[in-house]
């Protein structure tokens, strides 16, 4: 019996270190992917694409409330800034692994996401 629990053990640490390093990895993904939705939103409200550029570098760093990210860029913003058009916003984040070092997991990782919004229909610009 205490042989089947001394090889047993390691296995399930290291499988729970598995599910921890997972859950992690989803939570960020989230959280680069509402980052990317909250940029590509206030570009939408603005007129131009440099003004589009500094909401949504603003709206991507200001939703990283648990300070998991080192910094957010934009690293595009596609789209017609017209009347019915579609703004397109790519995110660019780097995450830290503070805290997953005692499961192998150090420096920083980078992910991105995108994400589009619409441009009011009815919006004048001009």
């Amino acid at each position: 019996m205490s042989v089947e629990v001394v090889l047993m053990v390691p296995i399930l640490v290291m499988f729970l270190m598995l599910v921890l390093a997972g859950g992690r990895y989803v939570a960020v993904r989230a959280d680069i992917e509402s980052a990317a939705r909250d940029a590509a939103r206030a570009a939408s409200f603005e007129r131009s694409q440099s003004e589009a550029f500094s909401a949504a570098y603003a709206a991507a760093n200001a939703s990283d409330v648990d300070d998991r990210f080192s910094e957010c860029v934009v690293s595009d913003i596609t789209g017609s800034f017209e009347a019915g058009g579609v703004v397109e916003v790519s995110v660019r984040c780097r995450v830290s692994n503070n805290g997953l070092g005692f499961i192998g997991l150090n420096g920083s990782d980078d992910f991105e996401a995108s994400s589009s919004a619409p441009i009011d229909r009815y919006r004048r610009f001009g």
